[in-house]
């Protein structure tokens, strides 16, 4: 593990934040991709190594070297359908892309609840949904040993470690905090019992580990 280059795209989000000091944490080599220079101290100070490349470009390189891509950008609710196309779906497809091209091991989608089915979410964010679904769709086509996570609402509340992958049936319980989808990528990316394997993610009753099995 210790040998092991890890990138996180979206690293300056609030979910790769807590993913890059996590996996510092373990001693494993993490390069976090941001857009910005101004970016690059903070997370730094967490432990990792900073590239600076734009998703809406070719950052094909910032793969180069890396065994495992774990991928946790989004446009943000307060952005324009222009930018859910270019970010969420076009940007996660090129990754997927480039992965393929360097090799890479191991890759963690950070996807989104309802990406499975689309027109059962709400409609304000079908668009979304849309976009989700179908990078998660070309993810499951390629080669690429793979793990998606969906994560219901996410909380900024302390992580508990424990989690469900069945989802609860009222919608106000269909949450989870930021500090366990981190957690959750991290066992993703240290278990074979997640390969290929698609999970929706709550808080819930079990660890992580049982959860994910």
């Amino acid at each position: 593990m210790k040998n092991t280059k890890t990138l996180v795209i979206g690293a300056n989000g609030q979910i790769g934040k807590k993913t890059v000091k996590l996996l510092a944490d373990t001693g494993m080599a993490v390069i976090a991709m941001i857009r910005d220079q101004s970016q690059a101290e903070s997370l730094e100070s967490l432990g990792a190594e900073v590239v600076i490349a734009d998703l809406e470009s070719d950052f094909s390189t910032a793969l180069i070297g890396c065994q495992n891509v774990v991928f946790t950008a989004g446009s943000g609710a307060s952005t324009g359908l222009d930018k859910t196309l270019l970010i969420d779906l076009w940007a996660a497809i090129k990754t997927i892309n480039y992965a393929t091209e360097a090799n890479v091991q191991r890759f963690i989608m950070v996807s989104a609840r309802g990406a499975d089915n689309p027109d059962n979410g709400p409609e304000r964010i079908k668009p979304y949904l849309v976009a989700k679904h179908a990078a998660d769709f070309v993810l499951m086509e390629s080669e690429l040993n793979y793990t998606i996570l969906q994560p219901g609402r996410l909380l900024n509340d302390a992580g508990t470690a424990l989690v469900q992958t069945n989802r609860p049936t009222e919608a106000s319980e269909q949450i989870i905090s930021r500090d366990d989808v981190a957690a959750a990528i991290v066992h993703c990316l240290t278990s074979s019992t997640t390969d290929r394997q698609v999970y929706e993610l709550f808080s819930g009753t079990q660890t992580i580990t049982d959860a994910l099995s």
